[in-house]
């Protein structure tokens, strides 16, 4: 122990720290025997020596592995005095340090303080220089304040007197500038309303503003009604509107309503309502009227009022509202004598004069060349050009077109007129309709009338837009519902092969009545073409009526847009397109009648060997070759209508050809394989019905392919059951029955016994039934 307390002496000073490599510090750990157990809390000192003892041999040991053990606890003593020592003086330190730190700190608020006594002495000598400083500042804002008012007060004074010889001796020029700085003065003396002689001043200035005025306006009344007589030079007049401009506004207004009055006395006598030139035929009048009379007014009294004013602007306003008045008063006096032709007439010359006026003073220049075409422009050209101005909704175009709207109806009369009259041609032209009519390459193309009715029905929506967005866009809405209507009722029907019915309901209920007929031949090549043109023209009709119908709800004024509905119409040529493919479905299914009937007429029960396809077979298929490829040409621009014919077709036909299986009894297992090997054909065409004939080979539509191998897949089951062995196994036969065709019926069930022929007693009949039902049940359970 002595020797370790030298070494310890010897080591106080700085500590030397060894590291050693990792190798070298698990081979110390491994030959001390791990030193983390001597710092665990569960640590077995039994087991420990255990484990570094294992047997007897290993005891010669212990001396060496005792002298380790002294020198760690020697080690652990020398590091727990070390670190005791450090503890104490790092106690040392730190209070020494807090010392020195309440030491500053007391010497810091001694200088804060004395700081705070210097700051106020220095506050207190700026406050006892700065007083008397204050005092001056406000001398000097008080003065100022009182030689402003003075000076004010000065110029009101003398302004007054001026102001008035100025007015008397009507030097208008000269008084504009003193005007304009006696009513600035007025606003500065605002606040001296309690002194007595400026109230005086004031009430002074105003009187001689009003004599102003007065004055002006009587200047204006004897320059231009005065005559001969009259001495005011129209330099004059310019210079007190300069005046009139630093008056009330009111009195401008005075001025501006007197002048105008007295520039439209001539035309409101001119056109008096007991005028004949007044009415509609003459308005074309009122307007050369107008434009002659403006550039008289600027030529001659222009430069007397300040472009400002724009003169010409009020005056073409205030002539509008004065037309608009008169024809309101004299189309509501003599409304029988308006007809649909004066009545467009006058609107289209409104319209012009609108534009016109528009172009003038909105900015957008036309030049005297286009000025002058715009007269002689037709009403449908016209519409065109002004579309744009209706679409930034120019305060002019409507300014006396207003009148008319009440008067509208007469037109829509008139567009019915001429749509009764078109839709009467075009009925008769689909009576004798040919596919040379259709527009469109090849047959089966949109009939020529359709896009004539609609570009009627363009033209008059357009029309109708420029002169109303409201009730009149609503009835003709209304009409233009009417005849599609009508021509769908009308023409369409009427262009269909051998229909004589009124309505498309009927058209149906006759195709059922005709095509049961054993004697009526099917349609002709021509024919065919015929219905296909009315499928592709009534899509057309679909289409242009949902773009129609958008149309009309831009058009119309946006509280009225939700009453627009042309739905009905659009279920109406849904429904014909529906029609005509059913008519076309069963056309087909009349051709392929014949092989349907032929093969329950074959003796499927003495078939000895299967051959190829049977006759029947072929035979329906030649008609599928010769029909399909005619509808595909003919509807190649509608190509899911051919799509939705194929569909249709497919689950017609195919429960058909199912039945008719039903009906080929009693087959033997030889015949049912020829018959399997049939329907397997006849799957094969009908899978590639859609490109068949065509020598571009498309994949078929996936919801047409899904029918085809539902439907087919049936008939191929019913077959494999029919070949299926009967023998005493009923209840195999029933389970498997119910497995190939898990949605059929007893009836059906019943069908397949027909055909194979089981001679089966009532009452094994009966027990059978009940097998059917139970293991029916058993198996819907089972799915649930």
């Amino acid at each position: 122990m002595d020797t370790i307390e030298s070494l310890d002496e010897k080591d106080s000073g700085p500590e030397v720290q060894l590291n050693f490599p990792a190798s070298v510090m698990s081979r110390i750990e491994e030959l001390m025997g791990g030193s983390e157990h001597f710092d665990s809390d569960e640590f077995d000192a039994v087991a420990y020596i255990n484990r570094v003892f294992p047997t007897e041999q290993s005891l010669s040991g212990v001396e060496a592995a005792a002298s380790r053990c002294e020198f760690r606890l020697a080690a652990v003593q020398h590091d727990i005095r070390r670190l005791v020592q450090a503890q104490h003086d790092q106690r040392k330190v730190g209070h020494q340090a807090l010392l020195e730190a309440q030491k500053c700190i007391s010497e810091l608020s001694l200088q804060v303080a004395d700081i705070n006594k210097k700051s106020e002495r220095s506050e207190g000598m700026v406050r006892e220089i700065t007083s008397e400083i204050k005092q001056l500042d406000c001398a000097k804002w008080n003065l100022t304040a009182a030689i402003t008012a003075l000076n004010h007060l000065h110029m009101l004074a003398g302004g007054a007197a001026s102001l008035r010889t100025l007015a008397q001796n009507r030097q208008y020029k000269e008084l504009v500038l003193p005007l304009q700085a006696i009513m600035e003065v007025l606003q500065h003396l605002e606040n001296y309303r309690d002194i007595r002689e400026l109230n005086a001043l004031r009430e002074e200035v105003h009187s001689i503003r009003a004599n102003l005025a007065e004055q002006i306006l009587a200047d204006f009344k004897q320059a231009f009604t005065g005559g001969s007589k009259s001495t005011i030079s129209q330099r004059t007049l310019s210079e007190a509107c300069g005046v009139v401009d630093v008056l009330d506004p009111k009195v401008r207004q005075d001025l501006l309503k007197w002048f105008i009055g007295l520039e439209l006395q001539e035309y409101e006598h001119l056109f008096s309502p007991e005028q004949e030139c007044a009415w509609l035929p003459q308005i074309a009048r009122r307007y050369s009227w107008l434009k002659k009379h403006l550039l008289a007014v600027e030529q001659t009294k222009g430069a007397i009022f300040p472009a400002a004013w724009r003169l010409s602007e009020r005056i073409a306003h205030h002539f509008c509202k004065i037309t608009r008045e008169s024809l309101t008063s004299l189309m509501s006096s003599r409304r029988n004598e308006i007809d649909c032709k004066l009545l467009l007439y006058a609107i289209q010359q409104t319209h012009n004069f609108e534009l016109l006026l528009h172009k003038r003073f909105i900015g957008t220049e036309l030049g005297p060349e286009a000025e002058a075409n715009l007269e002689e422009i037709s009403f449908d050209d016209y519409i065109e050009n002004i579309e744009d101005v209706t679409s930034h909704k120019s305060p002019w175009v409507g300014v006396v077109g207003k009148c008319f709207e009440e008067h509208l109806s007469l037109y829509i009369s008139s567009l019915d007129n001429n749509l009764r009259s078109l839709m009467d041609r075009f009925i008769q032209e689909a009576k004798n309709i040919e596919i040379s009519d259709c527009e469109g390459s090849g047959s089966g193309g949109v009939l020529a009338s359709c896009a004539d009715l609609f570009l009627f029905y363009k033209k008059c929506l357009a029309q109708c837009a420029t002169l109303s967005t409201g009730d009149p866009m609503l009835e003709l809405s209304a009409v233009f519902g009417k005849y599609l209507r009508e021509y769908a009722g009308s023409v369409l029907q009427n262009a269909l092969p051998r229909s004589n019915s009124n309505t498309v309901n009927n058209i149906v209920t006759n195709i059922h009545t005709f095509l049961k007929d054993e004697s009526v031949v099917r349609y002709t090549k021509q024919e065919i073409s015929k219905i296909t043109s009315v499928i592709t023209t009534s899509e057309y009709c679909l289409e242009t009526t949902v773009h129609l119908e958008q149309k009309l709800k831009e058009k119309i004024h946006p509280s009225l847009s939700n009453k627009i509905d042309l739905g009905p119409e659009q279920d109406l040529f849904h429904k014909m397109i529906s029609t005509c493919i059913q008519i076309l479905v069963q056309d087909l299914e009349l051709a392929c009648e014949p092989a349907l009937c032929s093969m329950t007429k074959i003796s499927w029960l003495h078939f000895d060997t299967v051959g190829d396809q049977s006759s029947y077979i072929t035979q329906a298929i030649m008609h599928l070759k010769n029909s399909i490829p005619i509808l595909r040409d003919n509807l190649a621009s509608s190509r899911k209508y051919f799509t939705q014919f194929c569909i249709r077709f497919a689950n017609s036909f195919i429960p058909k050809f199912i039945q008719n299986i039903y009906k080929c009894k009693p087959i033997s297992t030889v015949g049912s394989e020829q018959l399997l090997l049939d329907t397997h054909m006849l799957k094969t065409v009908l899978l590639e019905l859609p490109s068949l004939g065509s020598d571009v080979k498309r994949q078929a539509p996936t919801t047409y392919t899904k029918v085809v191998i539902k439907l087919m897949t049936k008939a191929e089951m019913i077959l494999k059951l029919v070949m299926a062995p009967l023998d005493n196994n009923l209840e195999g036969f029933v389970a498997q029955f119910l497995q190939l065709l898990p949605d059929s019926t007893l009836v059906e069930f019943h069908k397949v016994l027909d055909m194979k022929g089981a001679k089966l007693g009532k009452s094994q009949l009966t027990a059978l039934d009940a097998l059917f039902k139970e293991t029916s049940r058993s198996c819907s359970e089972t799915v649930k």
